[in-house]
């Protein structure tokens, strides 16, 4: 079989299992709060220690920037995140969780943690696991750093 088939093939396997997962991960009775894309720019935005653009918020969710917009600015009317100017760009827009959203995201976040446990763990032995995310890691490392390569 060539690289490019074998390489192909991979890719169509992570996709549908992240399709998948995703859909199992969906249909659970946690999402009443938030959506899961809700929850991604919540979850982001925790492991941020500052505000952070929209730009560089837009990098780690798998949204447009005109959805991502929206999204916040309904998260923001909700009061679960706080905007503001940024200081070194006027233009510019920075973001961060207010304490509701962030334990907003803490609760939705260990129910959610559980359940992504249970998935792994039922298909995928310790190794596998740590296996997997060393790939996935590797795959994310060389990826962005491609991008900043072509947009350089």
């Amino acid at each position: 079989m060539s690289d490019a088939r074998t390489s192909n093939d991979a890719w169509e396997a992570l996709l549908s299992a992240h399709a998948v997962l995703t859909k199992r991960f969906g249909e659970e009775d946690l999402w009443r709060q938030v959506s899961m894309r809700e929850y991604d720019v919540l979850y982001t935005l925790a492991k941020c220690h500052e505000p952070v653009r929209l730009s560089e918020l837009n990098r780690h969710v798998l949204l447009s920037q005109p959805a991502l917009s929206r999204l916040v600015q309904r998260l923001c009317r909700r009061g679960v995140i706080a905007s503001g100017s940024d200081a070194a760009d006027g233009r510019g827009v920075r973001v961060s969780l207010t304490e509701p959203g962030r334990d907003l995201q803490r609760q939705i976040g260990m129910q959610h943690a559980r359940s992504v446990a249970r998935a792994m763990t039922a298909a995928l032995s310790r190794e596998e696991i740590r296996e997997l995310e060393a790939i996935c890691v590797k795959l994310a490392r060389d990826g962005a750093s491609d991008m900043k390569g072509r947009q350089g």
